[in-house]
């Protein structure tokens, strides 16, 4: 069962870093190829460039919760629920 993770090609994990401005600030987000191919289906969907979705989503998430903690695992878990969206039951059972 491993040899299904373990065999996957590394440039899906190798780490890249982009650099853009959220809410004014230059920052830089460094994630796996993976997410980032994600994020532009994502984005793609919404009719955004993938740095305007994540700067979208960052004001959001301020709006929301005050501010935006772990923003990299936040972008990692919205991939996830992307990822699931077909599957309603395992994102309530989460």
């Amino acid at each position: 069962m491993c040899e299904i993770f373990a065999g996957q090609d590394p440039r899906s994990y190798d780490g890249i870093t982009r650099s853009m401005r959220l809410n004014g600030q230059s920052t830089s987000i460094r994630l796996e190829a993976a997410f980032w191919t994600t994020l532009e289906s994502i984005a793609a969907e919404q009719g955004m460039t993938v740095s305007q979705f994540i700067g979208t989503l960052h004001s959001e998430v301020l709006e929301l919760h005050g501010e935006a903690r772990n923003f990299t695992s936040l972008l990692r878990c919205a991939c996830l629920l992307y990822m699931r969206r077909d599957d309603p039951e395992s994102i309530a059972a989460e």
